[in-house]
């Protein structure tokens, strides 16, 4: 061999325990290393280019020759040493869209919303009373694009968003009735899901989630005196009894599928072992999932960054229970680092932060096409309408923008393939621009990404069944939604 130079910003050593594990990121893979592996690697950090007579020097008499050489042919394949030019980790082709695989429709049913959370995001929030409320006719124009678009989809994803969306409940039994006669004659399956407050729910509305199986998710922030701090009614009110009096309804009456909760983290809200036990030992909920509120229009709700260093140190400690159940063979519903876990066993490689845009994309109540549902009311514009179909150049031209990481932060980020520089409305939000990279989590979230490996090779080595019980059903039930977008962000409902 020539001279070789190690690639720097392709690894990133993880050791768990007396283990040494390399994080691959170009592919997100995980390779645990050996004793002659180990040796080779850190020749290579240590000198940074090596030549055959600094392999002699370094293993000469210790190592099998052979054994030495298909070692750097590994290291070789993998792209983590080369013998040519030693690019950043972005040298490759642009993202060019030519296709639009879209999957799932979110419809805001309502802008109204019949609570008054001072963290929600949406712009175009109303009351009950002042808010817009679509149409059928609009909703079915909605659902015959999706089905337009989706021609090689076996499944469509049909979600309903607000405000509140029980506050057009009308509108939702009438679009599951129409895209199931749809997907019938298309020869198509319809999953449908929602976000709720909670307080409209009666036995009738979860009735008829449970005949078409609704994925539902409600929106809960903790214990009563965490939760009635921002969640109040337009009057004013805490709403912690009746949501709570609602959920435990829910959670008895529904079988379909599981139900999750979704958690917003505000200034002074940092207890997510807390919430986490109240929400899955008072209530059942089957998942919990935690999202920091950080760039809220009104700066006095959003965590710190003291408080946000806090969170992670909590999620971490909530991770090690997560472990320890792991290894009984348990899933404790905690929801962030599940989808970790799902990430890092499918060997998750994202060009872009989610879906939105050519998995997934929101009409509002006017019919207009929004990147997403955070983005309705927004200023953003939008791409299209459910008239006269998607502006594909231009919804091309913003996501093609967004798989460009030449000249940011996230060009030798060990985790760009699972972060893809974040949430497009928190950069939004936070730096008026969807594809700023979200640089305030960046430090937090390397250190989330290096805790889970450890927790995840810990199962792998201790109990693999685990991922066969837990993780496969997931991976193989995933939309184009961009799950691990919970991480940053804030509910709506």
């Amino acid at each position: 061999m020539g001279m070789l130079q190690l690639k720097h910003d392709t690894i990133h050593d993880v050791h768990v325990g007396a283990r040494r594990v390399l994080f691959h990121v170009p592919t997100t893979g995980l390779f645990e290393l050996d004793t002659l592996s180990s040796a080779v690697l850190d020749l290579f950090k240590d000198k940074g280019q090596v030549t055959p007579g600094d392999v002699r020097d370094c293993f000469e008499g210790s190592h099998n020759a052979d054994d030495i050489a298909q070692t750097i042919r590994d290291f070789l394949d993998l792209g983590v040493v080369t013998d040519g030019p030693n690019p950043t980790q972005d040298a490759r082709p642009p993202l060019k869209i030519d296709n639009y695989p879209l999957s799932t429709i979110i419809l805001n049913v309502n802008t109204g919303c019949n609570l008054s959370c001072s963290y929600c995001y949406k712009e175009d929030l109303a009351t009950p009373k002042e808010g817009l409320k679509m149409d059928f006719p609009t909703a079915r124009k909605s659902i015959d694009l999706l089905l337009a678009e989706a021609t090689m989809r076996d499944r469509i994803n049909v979600v309903f968003f607000g405000g509140e969306p029980l506050t057009n409940f009308d509108l939702i039994q009438q679009v599951v009735a129409y895209t199931e006669k749809r997907c019938a004659e298309e020869n198509k399956i319809a999953d449908f899901s929602l976000t709720t407050n909670a307080t409209l729910l009666t036995p009738e509305i979860v009735d008829f989630f449970n005949a078409h199986k609704f994925g539902i998710a409600v929106s809960i922030d903790g214990p009563k005196a965490v939760h009635d701090k921002n969640r109040k009614t337009v009057g004013g009110k805490g709403t912690y009894d009746v949501v709570s009096d609602k959920a435990c309804m829910l959670l008895a009456r529904y079988t379909a599928r599981p139900v999750g909760a979704r958690v917003t983290l505000t200034r002074g809200v940092t207890d997510v072992v807390g919430i986490h036990r109240h929400l899955r030992d008072t209530f059942g909920f089957y998942e919990v999932g935690f999202a920091p509120a950080t760039s809220a229009d009104i700066s006095a709700f959003n965590l710190n960054a003291e408080e946000l260093s806090e969170v992670f140190l909590k999620m971490k400690e909530l991770g090690r229970l997560y472990l320890k159940a792991a290894l009984k063979g348990e899933n404790i519903g905690f929801g962030n680092l599940h989808q970790l876990m799902t990430d890092l066993h499918e060997g998750t490689r994202k060009s872009l932060p989610c879906g939105a845009g050519l998995g997934l994309l929101s009409v509002d109540t006017k019919g207009d096409l929004n990147l997403c549902h955070r983005f309705t009311g927004s200023t953003l514009p939008t791409f299209g309408s459910v008239d006269k179909g998607i502006d594909k150049p231009r919804l091309g031209a913003l996501i093609e923008a967004a798989g460009k990481r030449a000249g940011t932060g996230c060009e030798t980020c060990r985790i760009q393939n699972i972060c893809s520089s974040g949430c497009y409305h928190e950069s939004y939000a936070k730096y008026g621009d969807p594809l700023h990279p979200t640089y305030h989590y960046c430090d937090h979230l390397r250190d989330w990404v290096d805790f889970g490996i450890e927790v995840y090779i810990q199962i792998l080595n201790e109990n693999p069944d685990f991922f066969e019980r837990h993780i496969n059903p997931r991976i193989a039930a995933k939309d184009s939604t961009g799950q691990f977008a919970i991480l940053s962000g804030q509910d709506a409902s």
